[in-house]
């Protein structure tokens, strides 16, 4: 495990990302976060000597950043919570959705959620749900591969064509049969997106849901998230779904700042759903 050359902050940094990983005991199957690790895990995950991992774990908790329970695992402190949620970015994003989310919520009373593109993924900043509503895998805080996802499709049709080239260079991991791999068939796809204002993904991320999603823009327009639902695939009918999120999407923007315009509409006659590898 090198780690010459590694400043204190970088391996401190190391140990807080350990908790995102998918390898680790507790680990949703998805590769979400995990709640709690014990300092030897942690330091498999985060690369380090045992010894580094044990002294660092000890200060982090000491400053709040780490906390540590009583069966001895360690988990983030509210310290690091609070000090993220205040001055986050994503704050901001946030109390501009919540309200338009709360609306579509109480309309198609299924999942509701936001997300940002973080990388080459999807990080969800919010996320609405009835408890009868459908299985979903997005988690608040939680990441998800951008060609899987209807929100990331939506983030990567907008980012530019050297970034998406890019990801479709990459390990596209078929996450359902019914997952967009071919680099061909997302191009067109993305261009679709770009040209109608949304996406509809069948089974793309889990093979019984659907995922609507539409774009959030900024005060320059610029594509900044994706607002998005998870739809029963059996009972979900995503054309009923489609003019409530697009006008909620809409509003989210306005509440951003920005400008309603033409090329902001949408067409939502005559759409395909992303299904079976097809767009």
């Amino acid at each position: 495990m090198p780690t010459t050359g590694d400043s204190v902050l970088s391996r401190a940094m190391r140990i807080l990302r350990a908790f995102n990983g998918p390898d680790a005991p507790g680990a949703s199957p998805e590769g979400g976060p995990t709640p709690s690790l014990t300092a030897s895990e942690i330091s498999r995950r985060a690369g380090l000597p045992v010894a580094t991992a044990h002294r660092l774990v000890g200060e982090l908790v000491a400053l709040g950043a780490l906390e540590r329970g009583p069966d001895k695992r360690v988990r983030v402190g509210y310290r690091l919570w609070e000090i993220a949620s205040r001055s986050s970015p994503a704050r901001g994003l946030s109390r501009a959705a919540l309200p338009y989310m709360e609306d579509l919520q109480a309309v198609v009373r299924e999942h509701t959620q936001i997300g940002v593109l973080e990388g080459t993924e999807v990080l969800y900043l919010e996320r609405l749900s009835r408890p009868e509503a459908g299985r979903n895998v997005a988690e608040v805080a939680g990441r998800l591969p951008v060609h899987a996802t209807s929100t990331g499709l939506v983030l990567l049709a907008h980012e530019p064509a050297e970034f998406q080239e890019r990801v479709l260079g990459g390990r596209l991991h078929a996450v359902t049969p019914h997952t967009v791999t071919d680099p061909a068939r997302l191009r067109r796809l993305l261009a679709g997106i770009r040209r109608d204002g949304f996406v509809v993904s069948a089974r793309t991320m889990t093979p019984e849901s659907v995922g609507p999603a539409a774009p959030v823009r900024d005060s320059d327009s610029r594509v900044v998230a994706a607002l998005s639902l998870v739809v029963p695939f059996e009972t979900g009918d995503p054309r009923r779904c489609l003019p409530v999120l697009v006008a909620a999407a809409r509003g989210v923007s306005r509440a951003m700042g920005s400008p309603v315009s033409r090329e902001n509409m949408i067409r939502t006659q005559g759409f395909r759903p992303v299904r079976d590898g097809t767009e």
